[in-house]
């Protein structure tokens, strides 16, 4: 009886640790890279890139180099496959300097062999000229200049901050960091736009309002013009109706006066009667 006691009791704690154990956490979901065939210089860094994101969202299972060389094997086709397919006969070998064993080592002969072999010369030419426009946004900016930096290797926080406010609308003073300099930056580029905004939104209203006082001022001329014409054919229309009789026809001291003044009696036009 003892025993049995004892083995609900086991069998309680086990159930209990088994509830109360967190869920294993499973990270999303990514897009896979795209397969890369080794024709064109400019995406083999976007296959790398691809792949990093893939290991880092999945570290338990990318925690080896050998793990990350051969899943980025995986996505290798026509030249590129061509490369790698020697190592594959060699699986065995556990040699750190192996490729394979190696993603720093896998990345750079990717980078090397696939990549543009000016690729360093061009970004730093572009970086030399990159200019932000004016009236432009500091973040797109930003983006450009990043994006060049990753290309030219370890230039110095210095240099970089050089280029960085060289390239600038305006220029931020006494800052010694290329981060804070960015930040700043941002910060400014934000104002100024929001300034623009307002200030193209009062102008927006100055505009209606004009167009408003405009159509207004229209409308009263044109209503005075027809109060006036109104009032003259009111008046002439009083001053014919005391030259005729009921019958409507012309009375007698007017008749006269117009055949005098050589008038048409019946419309007093100066015409040959």
């Amino acid at each position: 009886m003892q025993q049995m006691t004892q083995i609900m009791a086991n069998l309680q704690a086990a159930s209990s640790s088994e509830v109360s154990r967190p869920p294993a956490f499973k990270t999303p979901s990514m897009k896979a890279p795209e397969c890369f065939d080794g024709t064109q210089p400019f995406k083999v860094r976007s296959f790398i890139q691809s792949c990093q994101l893939i290991f880092h969202n999945d570290l338990e299972n990318f925690s080896q180099d050998r793990k990350k060389g051969l899943y980025a094997t995986s996505f290798l086709v026509g030249r590129a496959a061509r490369w790698i397919e020697p190592y594959l006969s060699n699986l065995t070998n556990q040699d750190s300097s192996y490729l394979l064993s190696s993603w720093p080592l896998f990345e750079s002969k990717l980078l090397t062999l696939f990549g543009d072999p000016n690729e360093v010369r061009k970004a730093e030419a572009e970086l030399d000229g990159l200019r932000m426009t004016e009236g432009g946004h500091v973040a797109l900016y930003i983006a450009d200049f990043r994006s060049l930096v990753s290309r030219i290797g370890d230039w110095g926080e210095r240099a970089l901050i050089h280029h960085f406010r060289k390239g600038l609308a305006s220029h931020p003073k006494n800052i010694d960091s290329l981060q804070d300099l960015m930040d700043v930056s941002l910060e400014l580029d934000t104002r100024y736009h929001e300034r623009q905004k307002e200030k193209n939104h009062h102008q927006e209203k100055k505009t209606e309002a004009s167009k408003s006082n405009s159509s207004h001022n229209q409308n009263s001329s044109s209503s005075s013009h027809k109060k006036k014409k109104n009032f003259h054919s009111q008046k002439q229309d009083k001053s014919h109706s005391s030259l005729l009789n009921k019958d409507f026809k012309l009375k007698g001291f007017a008749k006269e006066r117009r055949i005098k003044e050589g008038l048409c009696t019946y419309c007093g036009g100066k015409h040959i009667i």
